[in-house]
């Protein structure tokens, strides 16, 4: 299926829009066919209010931010895919664009805990300071903001939730995002490079959490 993000209308060469287009061609043979990169809609999805709430970006964001939201299914219980999700101080175990991850002092279940996350190469980014917003392990919401670090996405706050999916037995992922647009950048730019990010990640965690529901106890 052709992915929801499209580079046609992008000219500049950049280091946002390189980094982009070498990742999704990185990408390009594994097909994401569960996957959708959505309006900032997450009512599209059955979210509870008391969860939708922490999605509601647009009328949060500013003139020079963009936003968006991400939605994947997984084919994989809740509790096996928040085992993965919930772990603030081991992000790379699923994030394959994190070489490793450092918390600095704290618990990392505990809200406003840092973690120092270095980047593989290729990317416009050496490393990143985030901060530990929400870990609610009742409802099952992740989310961190980034306040330093070697990168161009200044700003960056992101909210994972997880549902059960209409069958019961599998999940739905819902990962949205604000950012600020770089200079130099636009909008639509700093959005295609952000949801191709998401997008591996959560591709990535489908394929952990399932192999860990299927694997023999």
């Amino acid at each position: 299926m052709p992915s929801s993000v499209q580079l046609q209308r992008i000219n500049s060469p950049n280091p946002i829009t390189t980094a982009a287009a070498a990742v999704i061609s990185h990408k390009q043979s594994q097909a994401v066919t569960r996957l959708q990169v959505l309006p900032l809609s997450p009512r599209a999805v059955n979210i509870p209010d008391s969860v939708a709430v922490h999605h509601a970006y647009s009328a949060m964001a500013l003139p020079n931010q963009c936003c968006s939201v991400v939605v994947q299914n997984i084919d994989a219980p809740v509790p096996s895919v928040w085992s993965v999700v919930r772990r603030f101080d081991n992000p790379q175990a699923y994030k394959h664009f994190l070489k490793s991850c450092h918390v600095i002092g704290g618990d990392p279940a505990k809200v406003g805990t840092l973690r120092e996350v270095l980047v593989v190469s290729g990317l416009p980014a050496a490393s990143s300071t985030e901060r530990l917003e929400i870990l609610d392990d009742e409802r099952h919401v992740l989310s961190f903001s980034v306040v330093g670090g070697d990168h161009r996405l200044r700003n960056y706050r992101s909210v994972t939730t997880l549902h059960a999916s209409s069958n019961g037995t599998g999940t739905v992922v819902v990962e949205s995002y604000v950012v600020d647009v770089p200079t130099g950048n636009t909008k639509e730019e700093t959005c295609v490079f952000a949801d191709t990010i998401v997008r591996c990640n959560l591709q990535s965690l489908a394929q952990i959490a399932e192999s860990m529901s299927k694997a023999p106890e």
